[in-house]
């Protein structure tokens, strides 16, 4: 039962190790290797992805935390020094993931180097980076869904109504974005024709999944009346088979 979970892994030297902080340091560390590992191949070296991701790692901690501020703002009114609180939780996915195009549309400014290249080398390893971050969720006892009676509900201890079994969202969410890890290789073996495209793919296909497990979340920002993480979500769909249009009508033009 979800109750029953302690979100705190163990205690070094009087700072608690949570399970949520594990479970990201983890996601940043694999969804890294991968990158390096990629870089040779699209013409990067190691040394771009190791500089992208020492100032793409704070800045996503920041963004995603901004993020979150700027749309529970009134929460934090009586007490400001609550927004730098980030490990009594609020951090949003969305405002990472721009944070972290910002850093790498600088850096390949600064290094010369393609953006929709680095792109490429990265993305595919977030989709699996984010699979392993909703875990965290799991033990903080949040981002589940509405009441169900499904066989697959779990139980958490909601403020509001007690004891009660919900949707799992962190975990179709988890399993969304591990089948996307894998397409995005299917796809760039079998049909990707120019460096971007990677990109564009996992904009379409994290947000479809996003939009609807969004629908059955209990958490989720609002914005008069609309859930945020939807619309952003469309508007990324939208981008997404744009940018594809894009990059395949300029190939045809090339050849």
């Amino acid at each position: 039962m979800m109750n029953a979970l302690d979100p705190i892994a163990f205690t070094l030297f009087g700072l608690e190790i949570r399970w949520y902080g594990i479970f990201i340091a983890t996601a940043l560390v694999l969804a890294m290797l991968i990158a390096i590992k990629r870089a040779p191949r699209l013409g990067l070296t190691a040394d771009h992805v190791l500089d992208f991701f020492l100032f793409m790692i704070p800045a996503i901690i920041v963004g995603a935390r901004l993020y979150y501020v700027i749309f529970t703002f009134e929460d934090y009114l009586d007490n400001p020094l609550e927004i730098f609180a980030v490990r009594h939780g609020g951090l949003a996915i969305h405002g990472g993931i721009i944070a972290g195009v910002i850093v790498a549309l600088i850096l390949c400014r600064v290094k010369k180097i393609s953006f929709f290249t680095l792109a490429d080398v990265v993305i595919p390893g977030l989709p699996l980076g984010q699979a392993i971050g909703r875990w965290g969720n799991f033990f903080n006892q949040e981002a589940y869904g509405s009441q169900t009676d499904l066989p697959w509900a779990i139980t958490v201890n909601d403020p509001v109504y007690g004891l009660i079994s919900v949707h799992p969202t962190f975990l179709y969410e988890s399993i969304w974005n591990l089948a996307l890890f894998a397409f995005l290789f299917f796809y760039e073996k079998r049909f990707k024709k120019k460096d971007g495209e990677l990109l564009f793919v996992y904009m379409i296909g994290y947000s479809i999944g996003r939009f609807f497990i969004e629908g059955l979340r209990t958490d989720s920002l609002m914005f008069f009346g609309l859930r945020i993480a939807q619309i952003i979500s469309l508007a990324a769909i939208i981008a997404g088979i744009i940018g594809l249009y894009w990059l395949r009508k300029q190939e045809k033009i090339k050849l």
